[in-house]
């Protein structure tokens, strides 16, 4: 690059892109539409709904607003966070926030009155559409929730299991943005999630390990604490196989995979190893150079045979323990949708509902 050509790059206006949405059990679907959306331009605004908002157009929610703008400031392609955006996008908060254009998925978003949302700034030209992330959504993780039962871990004689038996068309009208669907990892999606770098020499190595199941602010906050205890954090994400032997038959209630990715989202977040072992080992320790391991203050669950996972770094001096957050934990989350079973049907049911009307009135205009 020339002097001239770096002196115009510099002088350059950065490109502000607007994001909204509810961002509600903050999972990889939202983070690769975050991801997508920076790609976009230079800075990142995520406007974030509040609760009121979204109960008069959508429904109940499963984390509360506070709860979600710490989820969504935990994102690392989150530049700026507005709490509280309108739930309607207009090109007055685009220029209150010196937004050039908004990003949305090519999903449809509609309001309580079954209009699309974006419709102001689609007719002002300043809309672009990102790719919906597929095998993933606030409504199909609730609906799994919704339909857990004791064996849906288990496999029955086709090799299937329950929950991946259930056809949602048989529930009510099929929008293909609302159905059940089933996420298939690729390297390509890991890739695009990872920071691939290096710890540097005498860099202070942190470990923190977990399920991550249902990736929430309790999570966030247990990562964010652990890396200001050292400069580089390594995040250990068990199998599934493990959780589900240690926690119980319902759990996880997200693959390997997808938990991965929601931990990869993470801006606190340098390396990750994938299907770690539960009980952590001193050839661990030492392969990967750690100097603190940390765990939350609550009771850590014992491995199979009832083993203490921490009993090695406990003798080390090395093990550290964080604040957990308000008593978060994946099973609260689950008791907060099962506690409220019926709205969160009815909520998954009218936007589902809104979808279809919206997709055959404008297929029947376009075809006129």
């Amino acid at each position: 690059m020339t002097t001239n050509e770096q002196k115009k790059s510099s002088e350059r206006k950065p490109v502000r892109v607007w994001v909204d949405g509810c961002f509600d059990i903050m999972h990889f679907g939202h983070a690769n539409a975050l991801r997508q959306a920076k790609e976009n331009g230079d800075i990142l605004v995520v406007g974030v709904h509040n609760d009121a908002e979204i109960a008069e157009h959508k429904g109940p929610t499963v984390f509360n607003e506070e709860e979600r703008y710490k989820m969504v400031r935990a994102c690392k392609w989150a530049d700026e966070v507005v709490e509280g955006a309108p739930y309607i996008a207009h090109v007055d908060t685009l220029d209150k926030y010196n937004c050039d254009f908004c990003v949305h998925g090519e999903d449809i978003s509609v309001d309580a009155n079954g209009r699309d949302v974006y419709e102001d700034v689609k007719k002002a030209g300043r809309y672009r559409v990102i790719q919906r992330t597929e095998g993933i959504s606030t409504t199909e993780l609730v609906g799994r929730m919704l339909l857990m039962t004791k064996d849906h871990h288990h496999k029955n004689k086709g090799g299937e299991s329950p929950i991946t038996r259930v056809n949602s068309q048989h529930l009510h009208h099929h929008s293909p943005y609302t159905a059940m669907s089933h996420f298939l990892p690729t390297t390509r999606r890991i890739v695009q999630f990872s920071e691939a770098k290096s710890p540097k020499p005498g860099d202070k190595i942190v470990y923190i390990d977990g399920g991550f199941d249902l990736y929430h602010v309790g999570h966030t906050e247990a990562i964010r604490q652990a890396k200001e205890l050292g400069d580089y954090l390594i995040v250990g994400v068990q199998e599934d196989s493990v959780i589900n032997q240690v926690i119980g038959h319902n759990y996880p209630i997200m693959n390997l995979h997808e938990r991965v990715l929601g931990v990869l989202s993470n801006r606190h977040v340098d390396e990750v190893i994938i299907g770690a072992p539960f009980v952590i080992t001193k050839e661990m320790i030492e392969q990967f150079k750690i100097n603190v391991v940390v765990h939350g203050d609550d009771p850590a669950p014992r491995g199979p045979n009832g083993e203490d996972a921490y009993a090695v770094p406990k003798e080390m001096g090395i093990y550290k323990e964080v604040k957990s957050y308000k008593g978060m934990t994946t099973q609260s989350i689950i008791n907060r949708i099962i506690e409220n079973r019926l709205k969160y049907e009815n909520r998954n049911k009218k936007k589902q509902d809104k979808e279809v009307k919206y997709i055959e009135e404008h297929h029947e205009t376009e075809s006129k």
